[in-house]
């Protein structure tokens, strides 16, 4: 509203100075063409029959005067202004003058006068013509337009201002909507949903966006949830073992049921501590990027220490090697760990045999290793890089690790500004691909 006020107060003011300058001038040149006219006949027929034609001839709202040299009165269109002359402008042959005065004391009322002096010679002297327009006409014109905005103009603001208001609010009323719903969802119910207008406008599109958010939202919270939930069963297998282990143990033991126990809880101490560490890192990586040293790693080396040790530990597992030496930069503790996890599940996973290879191509490092097992399903092939995530269901330990693995191999390839991807292979089995930038 004060911007408005302050607009059609502008207007206002450009309106009326605009309108008294248009009313005005059509009174100037209004006078200025009877002075043109009584001046014409002042040089064609003299001023002998003027005192007659000025009074027919002039209009109530002018009088005119008919000055000699001397300035005394020798025509005048009205007795009382017969006496005393308008104005002292004395303009020569042809010139005119111009002046704007206020109370006229010869004359009997109050009006304003715009007073148009020509200059005449006739017989050779020199005659003045006055013309004095009232312009109180134009001035209560310009009066009476003033009143009307100023009685106009705060009823045109108080619509102004109710209209802006109710539009405002009925704008703004889905934003309202949208705002109490978001208040009323709580964080243990992330399914409830912002009403979305069918305006196809700015607020539309903010409600959509903010379901997206909500959808986003409850998946996290649903990842969260699982992975706590996955995390807890985790946790709990090995160290009901360690339990049960101690409960079954006498204090005077010491044959072989004792080192058969210590062995079993070494071994499911051991499982914990990995997967405790595990978690670790997945939550390192989910803060910020994981900790990393720098370096040249020859890659193919890695390789070769995963061979070598795959060979020795699983005697009726073919182990192939086709490793040309390649050198990436990059942390030779976290790549070493992608190549075993990736390692570990191709075993577990092959019949009979496990494929690894190096190459460079197009600027990156390639590592594969591929098995002859059943194979991933193609709709699985990205649900496996999940956390706890295990396409066998009954977690039974020979088949398979804590789910983990393939997310620690997709983190630490991101962090080294590479991809991991798992393809089929044409007879059977699984190719897992990883690229590496080459320094």
């Amino acid at each position: 509203m004060v911007v408005v006020a302050i607009a059609m107060a502008l207007g206002a003011a450009v309106l009326l100075l605009l309108l008294q300058r248009a009313l005005i001038t059509t009174v100037s040149d209004a006078a200025d063409g009877r002075a043109a006219d009584v001046a014409n006949q002042v040089s064609d027929e003299g001023v002998a029959a003027l005192k007659v034609d000025l009074a027919e001839s002039t209009r109530a709202s002018q009088i005119i005067q008919v000055l000699d040299p001397s300035g005394a009165i020798v025509a005048a269109s009205s007795a009382r202004a017969g006496s005393t002359p308008l104005t002292g402008l004395r303009p020569a042959d042809g010139v005119v003058q111009r002046a704007e005065v206020g109370e006229m004391p010869l004359l009997d009322d109050d009006h304003d006068y715009l007073i148009v002096a020509r200059g005449v010679e006739y017989g050779g002297r020199t005659y003045t013509v006055v013309v004095a327009s009232s312009i109180e006409t134009q001035r209560s014109t310009v009066t009476t337009v003033t009143k009307y905005l100023a009685i106009g103009f705060p009823l045109l603001l108080i619509v102004v201002g109710i209209a802006g208001w109710l539009l405002a609010g009925q704008a703004l009323r889905p934003v309202e909507r949208i705002r109490a719903r978001v208040q009323g969802i709580e964080s243990s119910d992330l399914t409830e949903r912002v009403p979305v207008p069918q305006t196809e406008d700015e607020i539309a599109r903010l409600a959509a966006t903010m379901n997206e958010m909500l959808d986003r939202l409850q998946a996290g919270q649903a990842n969260q949830r699982r992975f706590v939930a996955d995390a807890s069963h985790e946790l709990r297998s090995p160290l009901a073992t360690v339990a049960a282990g101690l409960d079954v143990i006498e204090p005077s033991a010491r044959g072989q049921s004792w080192q058969d126990l210590h062995q079993l809880m070494r071994g499911e101490a051991e499982r914990m501590r990995g997967l405790v560490e595990n978690l670790l890192l997945l939550a390192k990586a989910d803060d910020a990027a994981l900790p990393m040293q720098r370096t040249e790693v020859d890659l193919d080396d890695l390789v070769d220490t995963e061979v070598l040790r795959l060979r020795q530990g699983s005697v009726d597992l073919q182990v192939i090697s086709d490793v040309h030496p390649v050198r990436v930069l990059g942390d030779p503790l976290r790549l070493s760990q992608l190549i075993r996890n990736l390692v570990d599940n191709a075993a577990r996973a092959a019949h009979s045999t496990v494929r690894l290879t190096t190459s460079e191509r197009d600027g990156n490092a390639i590592l594969t290793i591929e098995d002859d097992g059943d194979g991933i399903p193609e709709a699985d092939r990205l649900r496996v890089f999940e956390r706890f995530v295990r396409l066998d269901t009954s977690r039974a330990r020979a088949s398979g690790g804590s789910g983990l693995g393939l997310s620690i191999v997709q983190e630490i390839s991101k962090a080294h500004q590479g991809t991991v991807t798992l393809s089929a292979q044409a007879g059977g089995g699984t190719t897992a691909t990883v690229t590496l930038p080459l320094p």
